[in-house]
């Protein structure tokens, strides 16, 4: 039997390999305290547990892959609040199963390679999918390196302008995986400027967006000009939601109508007792601000672990990571196999792309005892 050739041409998942690694230990008695997947260790709120309780009915039918109008209105009314835009609904909006399986089609769904659009910048260190479906999906892949010098934001003036002509659509990520930086919305608006002129879509995954330690984040859909910017967001990292796979996506309508195309095929509806959660979810506030303060306890304890032992964390303004450059000579990976046999799992930033190599990515996911555990082993190894 003959498979994909893009599919398996691709190296393994990164995090696969750390999985066997972690099994290894584990099969040696070793106990591990895990920083390495981005993958919340905070209880879900008792009332987002007891919505979707409720909303289980003796009879389970299909959900509808366009998702609840009430969920639709929800997460409009969220925007609403947090960033004081206004979309309209039910053409501009689209529950999704987790922001990943909206992340994974866009390419499939937004890219017209007979235009002669048949590129994807990605700016890198990044999440891999980017790259992934990309791929997959038959197109071409450009990277921008985003540096320490530049606080981790692309350098658009890099790309050639003869390449500009072939771009159908530019990731961003911010508040950002893996470095932890934040964007302003200077950067989101020349952004916008720059694809009015160049005629690509902006793909804004933002994940992130309500973890952080000092200002609020903006958010692309703050530009003057919402027509060319899709934004990606979950409940995963909001409400510690991971399990429940609920997200949502906003951009402008024709897209969504194309999302509404794409994903009865796909078979990625969201079952609606999670809808049901999920509304609950973005009605509340005061399981945000306990997660915020347990993410901050926890990232006291590792920047005091690190600046008394010399540990350059260069990214460090949201997200419950912490971006750290690798101390002496070692590679991000022997880096990270170092402290695994300690005990300790640390993502090398070499996983994000080569622009991560000589940096490890820790994730406060942990509990604080845990954590607190990981700071004493640390402690003695750094």
């Amino acid at each position: 039997m003959r498979l994909n050739p893009v599919l398996t041409g691709m190296r393994p998942y990164p995090f696969l390999a750390l999985d066997k690694a972690r099994q290894r230990a584990h099969d040696r008695g070793l106990i591990l305290i895990d920083f390495s997947v981005g993958d919340p260790h905070e209880p879900t709120d008792a009332a987002i547990r007891q919505a979707l309780i409720d909303a289980v009915e003796e009879r389970s039918t299909y959900p509808k892959a366009t998702g609840l109008p009430e969920l639709k209105e929800a997460i409009a009314a969220w925007l609403a609040r947090r960033y004081g835009v206004q979309l309209e609904p039910r053409r501009e909006i689209m529950p999704t199963l987790g922001s990943k399986e909206a992340v994974f089609s866009l390419p499939f769904i937004a890219l017209d390679k007979s235009s002669g659009k048949d590129t994807v910048v990605i700016c890198e260190p990044c999440y891999p999918i980017y790259e992934r479906a990309a791929l997959l999906a038959g197109a071409r892949v450009l990277k921008l390196p985003l540096r320490d010098e530049n606080r981790f934001l692309p350098d658009f003036s890099e790309l050639p302008d003869p390449e500009w002509e072939r771009v159908g659509i530019v990731w961003v990520n911010y508040p950002n995986n893996p470095t932890a930086a934040l964007a302003s919305l200077d950067f989101y608006e020349s952004l916008t400027r720059l694809a009015v002129e160049r005629d690509f879509l902006i793909a804004s995954d933002e994940a992130y967006s309500e973890i952080y330690f000092g200002a609020p984040p903006v958010s692309a859909l703050q530009s003057h000009d919402r027509s060319r910017i899709c934004v990606f967001n979950t409940q995963s990292k909001r409400s510690s939601m991971t399990g429940y796979r609920s997200g949502w996506l906003a951009a402008p309508a024709e897209l969504v109508q194309g999302y509404n195309f794409w994903r009865p095929l796909a078979g990625v509806a969201v079952p609606e007792f999670i809808q049901r959660a999920t509304i609950r979810a973005l009605a509340q506030e005061e399981h945000v601000v306990r997660m915020r303060a347990a993410y901050a306890a926890k990232r006291e304890l590792f920047l005091e672990l690190f600046s008394d032992r010399g540990v350059e964390v260069v990214g460090k303004e949201a997200t419950f990571y912490l971006w750290c450059r690798v101390p002496g000579e070692q590679t991000a990976e022997a880096f990270a196999a170092r402290l695994l046999e300690q005990g300790v799992v640390v993502a090398p930033g070499s996983f994000f792309g080569a622009s991560g190599e000589g940096y490890f990515r820790l994730a406060l996911v942990p509990t604080l005892v845990e954590c607190q555990r990981a700071v004493e082993i640390l402690a003695e190894v750094l």
